[in-house]
Protein backbone atom coordinates (compact mmCIF):
# COMPACT_ATOMS: atom_id res chain seq x y z
CA UNK A 1 0.00 0.00 0.00
CA UNK A 2 0.97 3.58 -0.45
CA UNK A 3 0.19 6.95 0.38
CA UNK A 4 0.93 10.63 -0.16
CA UNK A 5 1.54 12.88 2.21
CA UNK A 6 1.82 16.44 1.59
CA UNK A 7 3.38 18.56 4.43
CA UNK A 8 3.03 22.51 3.50
CA UNK A 9 3.50 25.44 5.08
CA UNK A 10 0.86 27.27 3.27
CA UNK A 11 0.96 30.81 3.40
CA UNK A 12 2.21 31.17 7.17
CA UNK A 13 6.04 33.41 8.21
CA UNK A 14 9.12 31.83 7.32
CA UNK A 15 9.21 29.76 10.66
CA UNK A 16 6.24 27.89 9.22
CA UNK A 17 8.99 26.71 6.52
CA UNK A 18 11.19 25.62 8.96
CA UNK A 19 8.37 23.47 11.00
CA UNK A 20 7.87 21.77 7.75
CA UNK A 21 11.32 20.60 7.65
CA UNK A 22 11.40 19.63 11.31
CA UNK A 23 8.03 17.94 11.15
CA UNK A 24 9.28 15.65 8.00
CA UNK A 25 12.49 14.88 9.76
CA UNK A 26 9.98 13.94 12.80
CA UNK A 27 7.72 11.90 10.72
CA UNK A 28 10.56 10.02 9.20
CA UNK A 29 12.04 9.12 12.53
CA UNK A 30 8.32 7.70 13.49
CA UNK A 31 7.87 5.53 10.20
CA UNK A 32 11.80 4.02 10.89
CA UNK A 33 10.55 2.75 14.56
CA UNK A 34 7.49 1.24 12.76
CA UNK A 35 7.90 -2.33 10.73
CA UNK A 36 7.13 -2.33 7.18
CA UNK A 37 6.27 1.23 6.53
CA UNK A 38 8.98 3.34 5.12
CA UNK A 39 9.05 6.71 3.64
CA UNK A 40 10.83 8.72 0.27
CA UNK A 41 10.99 12.49 0.19
CA UNK A 42 8.80 12.61 -3.87
CA UNK A 43 9.26 16.44 -4.37
CA UNK A 44 10.26 19.25 -2.33
CA UNK A 45 10.35 23.16 -2.46
CA UNK A 46 12.74 25.12 -0.46
CA UNK A 47 12.21 27.51 1.84
CA UNK A 48 13.94 31.59 1.98
CA UNK A 49 16.07 30.01 5.08
CA UNK A 50 18.78 27.24 4.24
CA UNK A 51 17.43 23.82 5.72
CA UNK A 52 13.73 25.03 5.32
CA UNK A 53 10.82 23.76 2.99
CA UNK A 54 8.02 25.58 1.55
CA UNK A 55 6.34 22.10 1.19
CA UNK A 56 7.36 18.32 1.43
CA UNK A 57 5.37 15.32 -0.76
CA UNK A 58 6.01 12.17 1.38
CA UNK A 59 5.30 8.77 -0.13
CA UNK A 60 4.33 6.21 2.36
CA UNK A 61 4.59 2.73 1.52
CA UNK A 62 4.08 -0.68 3.79
CA UNK A 63 1.44 -2.34 4.73
CA UNK A 64 0.65 0.16 7.63
CA UNK A 65 0.78 2.92 5.49
CA UNK A 66 -2.68 4.17 5.62
CA UNK A 67 -2.85 3.83 9.02
CA UNK A 68 0.73 5.69 9.72
CA UNK A 69 -0.50 8.73 7.28
CA UNK A 70 -3.54 9.12 8.79
CA UNK A 71 -1.99 9.82 12.14
CA UNK A 72 0.12 12.65 10.59
CA UNK A 73 -2.87 14.03 8.41
CA UNK A 74 -4.28 17.54 9.80
CA UNK A 75 -2.89 20.62 11.35
CA UNK A 76 0.52 19.78 12.80
CA UNK A 77 2.22 22.07 15.46
CA UNK A 78 5.95 22.65 15.47
CA UNK A 79 5.76 23.95 18.98
CA UNK A 80 9.30 25.75 19.85
CA UNK A 81 10.84 29.05 19.78
CA UNK A 82 11.53 30.84 16.69
CA UNK A 83 15.12 30.51 15.72
CA UNK A 84 14.82 34.05 13.54
CA UNK A 85 13.30 36.07 16.14
CA UNK A 86 14.50 37.25 19.97
CA UNK A 87 12.51 37.59 22.58
CA UNK A 88 9.59 35.22 23.84
CA UNK A 89 7.39 35.65 21.15
CA UNK A 90 4.99 32.76 19.66
CA UNK A 91 6.27 29.37 19.81
CA UNK A 92 3.23 27.99 17.69
CA UNK A 93 4.50 27.12 13.92
CA UNK A 94 1.76 25.49 12.32
CA UNK A 95 2.18 23.18 9.28
CA UNK A 96 -0.71 21.37 7.41
CA UNK A 97 -0.22 17.54 5.83
CA UNK A 98 -2.96 16.42 3.89
CA UNK A 99 -3.09 12.88 1.31
CA UNK A 100 -3.11 13.99 -2.01
CA UNK A 101 -3.11 11.80 -5.37
CA UNK A 102 0.18 12.13 -7.59
CA UNK A 103 -0.38 11.49 -11.07
CA UNK A 104 -2.71 9.81 -12.91
CA UNK A 105 -2.53 6.59 -14.97
CA UNK A 106 -2.61 7.20 -18.29
CA UNK A 107 -5.70 4.88 -20.24
CA UNK A 108 -4.22 2.19 -21.66
CA UNK A 109 -5.55 1.47 -25.84
CA UNK A 110 -6.23 -1.34 -27.34
CA UNK A 111 -8.14 -1.72 -30.40
CA UNK A 112 -9.14 -5.11 -29.11
CA UNK A 113 -11.12 -3.15 -26.28
CA UNK A 114 -13.37 -1.60 -29.08
CA UNK A 115 -16.81 -2.65 -30.16
CA UNK A 116 -17.92 -1.52 -33.71
CA UNK A 117 -21.22 -1.81 -34.79
CA UNK A 118 -22.98 -0.54 -38.01
CA UNK A 119 -25.06 1.66 -38.37
CA UNK A 120 -27.55 3.98 -40.32
CA UNK A 121 -27.41 7.89 -39.31
CA UNK A 122 -30.15 10.65 -41.22
CA UNK A 123 -29.47 13.62 -42.20
CA UNK A 124 -27.79 15.07 -45.51
CA UNK A 125 -25.78 13.17 -47.60
CA UNK A 126 -27.14 11.67 -50.64
CA UNK A 127 -29.30 8.21 -51.38
CA UNK A 128 -26.01 5.87 -50.65
CA UNK A 129 -25.69 7.56 -47.07
CA UNK A 130 -29.26 6.65 -46.13
CA UNK A 131 -29.94 3.24 -47.42
CA UNK A 132 -26.34 2.12 -46.73
CA UNK A 133 -25.25 0.58 -43.24
CA UNK A 134 -21.72 2.72 -43.36
CA UNK A 135 -21.81 4.79 -39.95
CA UNK A 136 -20.17 3.25 -37.05
CA UNK A 137 -20.65 3.10 -33.67
CA UNK A 138 -17.54 2.84 -31.72
CA UNK A 139 -17.31 1.67 -27.93
CA UNK A 140 -14.30 1.93 -25.55
CA UNK A 141 -15.31 -1.07 -23.20
CA UNK A 142 -13.47 -0.41 -20.58
CA UNK A 143 -14.03 3.42 -19.92
CA UNK A 144 -17.27 3.43 -21.37
CA UNK A 145 -16.91 6.31 -24.18
CA UNK A 146 -18.59 6.63 -27.53
CA UNK A 147 -18.36 7.99 -30.80
CA UNK A 148 -20.30 7.23 -33.99
CA UNK A 149 -18.40 8.34 -37.32
CA UNK A 150 -20.48 8.74 -40.79
CA UNK A 151 -18.11 11.04 -42.18
CA UNK A 152 -16.70 8.35 -45.16
CA UNK A 153 -19.18 6.31 -47.80
CA UNK A 154 -17.07 3.15 -46.43
CA UNK A 155 -17.48 1.33 -43.63
CA UNK A 156 -13.74 0.50 -42.77
CA UNK A 157 -12.91 4.11 -42.88
CA UNK A 158 -15.20 4.80 -40.84
CA UNK A 159 -13.93 2.38 -38.53
CA UNK A 160 -10.38 3.92 -38.48
CA UNK A 161 -11.46 7.56 -37.79
CA UNK A 162 -13.40 5.85 -34.86
CA UNK A 163 -10.26 5.03 -33.40
CA UNK A 164 -8.47 8.20 -33.82
CA UNK A 165 -11.52 9.97 -31.82
CA UNK A 166 -11.59 7.61 -28.86
CA UNK A 167 -7.83 7.19 -28.61
CA UNK A 168 -7.92 11.58 -28.48
CA UNK A 169 -11.57 11.72 -26.06
CA UNK A 170 -8.88 8.71 -23.96
CA UNK A 171 -5.77 11.12 -24.00
CA UNK A 172 -7.85 14.23 -23.44
CA UNK A 173 -9.60 12.82 -20.36
CA UNK A 174 -6.41 11.78 -19.20
CA UNK A 175 -4.94 14.97 -19.09
CA UNK A 176 -7.98 16.91 -17.91
CA UNK A 177 -7.53 14.27 -14.97
CA UNK A 178 -3.77 15.28 -14.50
CA UNK A 179 -4.69 19.17 -13.95
CA UNK A 180 -7.97 18.11 -11.72
CA UNK A 181 -5.00 16.18 -9.86
CA UNK A 182 -2.70 19.42 -9.70
CA UNK A 183 -5.47 21.37 -9.25
CA UNK A 184 -6.14 19.30 -5.60
CA UNK A 185 -2.77 19.66 -4.60
CA UNK A 186 -2.23 23.44 -4.86
CA UNK A 187 -5.39 23.84 -2.67
CA UNK A 188 -3.78 22.49 -0.17
CA UNK A 189 -1.83 24.96 0.19
CA UNK A 190 -4.85 27.05 1.38
CA UNK A 191 -6.25 24.87 3.44
CA UNK A 192 -4.20 25.26 6.88
CA UNK A 193 -6.23 25.84 9.82
CA UNK A 194 -3.81 27.56 12.51
CA UNK A 195 -5.13 25.66 15.99
CA UNK A 196 -6.38 22.52 16.51
CA UNK A 197 -3.65 20.32 15.71
CA UNK A 198 -4.02 17.19 15.49
CA UNK A 199 -0.46 16.73 16.41
CA UNK A 200 1.90 18.79 18.67
CA UNK A 201 5.28 17.92 18.24
CA UNK A 202 8.58 19.43 20.12
CA UNK A 203 11.78 19.49 19.75
CA UNK A 204 14.74 17.03 21.33
CA UNK A 205 17.12 18.98 23.42
CA UNK A 206 20.19 19.15 20.90
CA UNK A 207 18.62 17.35 18.15
CA UNK A 208 16.42 19.18 16.51
CA UNK A 209 18.63 22.30 16.30
CA UNK A 210 16.30 24.88 17.87
CA UNK A 211 17.78 28.01 19.84
CA UNK A 212 15.90 26.75 23.00
CA UNK A 213 14.20 23.73 23.60
CA UNK A 214 10.83 22.90 25.54
CA UNK A 215 9.64 19.92 27.06
CA UNK A 216 10.95 16.78 24.63
CA UNK A 217 8.91 14.58 23.18
CA UNK A 218 5.64 14.14 20.81
CA UNK A 219 2.38 14.99 22.74
CA UNK A 220 -0.20 13.71 19.82
CA UNK A 221 -3.74 15.69 20.82
CA UNK A 222 -7.15 17.59 19.86
CA UNK A 223 -6.62 20.51 21.69
CA UNK A 224 -6.07 24.08 20.95
CA UNK A 225 -1.88 24.75 21.51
Amino acid sequence: MTVHLLLSAGRGPQECAWAVARLVRRLEADAGGREKVSTRRVETVAGERPGTFLSVLLEISGDAAVRFAGSWTGTLCWQAPSPYRTGPGRKNWYVTAQQVRVGVTPTVFDEADVDFVPCRTGGPGGQHRNKASTAVRATHRPSGTVVVVDTERQLSLNRGIALRLLRERLEAGDAAAGRAVETARRRVHDELVRGNPVRVERPEPGVDGSRRSPAAGATPRRGRA
